[in-house]
C-alpha cells in the first residue's frame, strides 16, 4: 500500500514542487490550496485536491477528513503556507500580526491536532514544516515571518519530544532565497553559493526528511540556504 502525504498551499511554487516530488517517489497525495489550480494539479497527479485555506480551521478539518475517507491513512504531512504580512516593524498593525500567527504557527498546531491521533494509531508518521532562514537570523524584510517562525521552532521541538515515542517525527525546513520568487541582485550577492536555490532542491530535502532515511531525525531546523545564514 502506498504511503499518503498531505501538502498544503500546494498549487504553485515550493508546494507544487513538493507535491510532484512526493508523487514521483510513490506517495498518494492530498493537496490543499486556495486556488482552483490545486484541483488541476491533483487530477494530473491522481490525487485528492481540496480548495481551502490553512488559516481556516474548518478547511483543515475538511481536508484531513477527505484524505482519510479516500485513503484510510496519513503517513506524512507538509505544512507549507504563503507569506505572512510584511512592513516597517512598528507600523505593522495588530491585525497583520494576528494573521501572521494563523499563517505561520496556528496552521501547524491545528494540523497536528488533526493528524496526530491518526499517526499514533498507525505507530508512525512524519511532519515537515516549511519555515524560513530568518527564523534564526532575523531579516528586517520579513519581521512577522522571522518572529513567528522562531515560535514555530519552539513548538516543533516540544511536539517532537512529546510524540517521539509514538513514532511521529516533526522537523522544519528553513529555505533561503528560492527561485519561486523574483530574483534580486542584492539578495543574490549575500549568498555564498552565488545563486538562488530551486524549488526542486527544497522538495528533495522535504522528501528526505519524510522518508525512513531520516528516521532518527526529529525536532530539527534544517537550513537549505546556500550558506546564507552566518550564525553557527
Amino acid at each position: 500500500m502506498k504511503p499518503v502525504a498531505l501538502v498544503t498551499a500546494s498549487s504553485q511554487g515550493m508546494g507544487e514542487s513538493i507535491a510532484r516530488e512526493l508523487h514521483a517517489r510513490g506517495y498518494d497525495i492530498a493537496l490543499l490550496a486556495r486556488s482552483e489550480r490545486v484541483l488541476d494539479l491533483a487530477r494530473e497527479l491522481g490525487g485528492l485536491g481540496v480548495q481551502g485555506s490553512v488559516t481556516a480551521p474548518a478547511d483543515l478539518e475538511a481536508f484531513v477528513g477527505q484524505a482519510v475517507d479516500r485513503y484510510g491513512r496519513i503517513d506524512a504531512v507538509v505544512n507549507h503556507t504563503g507569506h505572512p504580512p510584511k512592513g516597517e516593524l512598528l507600523a505593522i498593525p495588530d491585525s497583520d500580526w494576528h494573521l501572521g500567527l494563523d499563517v505561520v504557527l496556528l496552521n501547524v498546531v491545528r494540523m497536528a491536532r488533526l493528524v496526530t491521533p491518526i499517526m499514533e494509531k498507525a505507530g508512525k508518521g512524519a511532519i515537515v514544516n516549511i519555515s524560513t532562514f530568518a527564523a534564526f537570523e532575523p531579516d528586517p524584510d520579513f519581521p512577522v515571518s522571522a518572529s513567528l517562525r522562531t515560535a514555530l521552532a519552539a513548538f516543533t521541538k516540544l511536539y517532537a519530544d512529546r510524540y517521539a515515542k509514538a513514532g511521529i517525527r516533526m522537523n522544519n525546513v528553513l529555505p533561503g532565497f528560492i527561485d519561486s520568487l523574483p530574483e534580486k541582485a542584492d539578495r543574490k550577492a549575500r549568498i555564498p553559493m552565488g545563486r538562488y536555490g530551486t524549488v526542486v532542491e527544497i522538495a528533495k530535502t522535504v522528501a528526505f526528511l519524510l522518508s525512513d532515511d531520516a528516521g532518527y531525525v526529529t525536532g530539527q531546523n534544517l537550513l537549505v540556504d546556500g550558506g546564507l545564514v552566518r550564525g553557527l
